[in-house]
């Protein structure tokens, strides 16, 4: 079916904490064709905010037919987004870009900041033995608890109040994590630090991108990154985020 622009349905919001929300929407067919790493595009409904805001997927309910989100205030579109209340309808675009490739193999799965929540579906999803490991400013550490049914998790936190002192390799070196695949979310720094760390320990490592986008599908080329390989879209060393990933090979992209 592939993706839809449908008026979808607020069932719930919530605070998770300081500029987190937590929001499910009822969207039908959409939920059925979503795959853990996919994002939607969000409409807000204010005529003058017309760019949609890209929120990758932390939670599928196929049956159901909804799908959570969990966000962070970024901007004027955002903050808007998390004054709506249970009942109020906004469009979305979804289920876009390409999600993760799930292997059998123990898996890794690191995510950071406002990449954590889009790995919590893949853990639900993924049927292999598997550890977590969480990247946090400090002891704030939201969504951390919903992780711990599906794997050991550890945690890095910047100011050293919760678990290791440092980032997320930090973390996995200190804890002496093992695994063959990784599956990673997070800002650009993360990243990088995660497809070094692959390339040292020879693993394979799938990274979700984090960049700022426009149209969501392709066609605008606002959210291109740097790849090792000729795009048949641009002709040059470009992949678009939005369409070709947000997920990819770590191999495949110079961050």
């Amino acid at each position: 079916m592939g993706k839809q622009n449908i008026k979808a349905e607020i069932l719930s919001q919530k605070k998770l904490s300081t500029d987190i929300f937590d929001m499910t929407l009822n969207v039908g067919d959409m939920a059925r064709e979503a795959v853990p790493g996919q994002f939607v595009s969000v409409y807000v409904n204010d005529g003058s905010k017309l760019l949609p805001r890209p929120v990758s997927i932390c939670g599928i309910e196929r049956e159901q037919g909804t799908i959570r989100l969990v966000y962070r205030i970024a901007g004027r579109g955002t903050e808007l987004l998390s004054t709506y209340e249970a009942g109020t309808r906004i469009n979305v675009l979804g289920p876009l870009g390409n999600g993760f490739t799930m292997k059998k193999e123990k898996a890794i799965l690191i995510g950071g900041g406002i990449g954590i929540p889009p790995m919590l579906e893949l853990a639900k999803q993924l049927g292999c033995e598997k550890s977590i490991v969480l990247g946090y400013r400090d002891q704030d550490t939201f969504l951390k608890e919903e992780f711990e049914p599906y794997g050991d998790v550890y945690v890095s936190t910047e100011d050293g109040s919760l678990g290791t002192k440092g980032n997320v390799i930090d973390a996995v070196r200190e804890q002496a994590v093992q695994g063959a695949v990784i599956y990673a979310c997070g800002p650009t720094p993360m990243l990088k630090g995660v497809k070094a760390y692959a390339a040292e320990m020879g693993l394979e490592a799938q990274i979700s991108l984090e960049e700022r986008m426009a149209c969501g599908i392709g066609a605008c080329l606002a959210c291109v990154c740097k790849s090792k390989e000729v795009d048949g879209h641009t002709h040059v060393h470009n992949k678009r985020v939005c369409k070709d990933g947000p997920v990819f090979d770590a191999k495949e992209v110079e961050l």
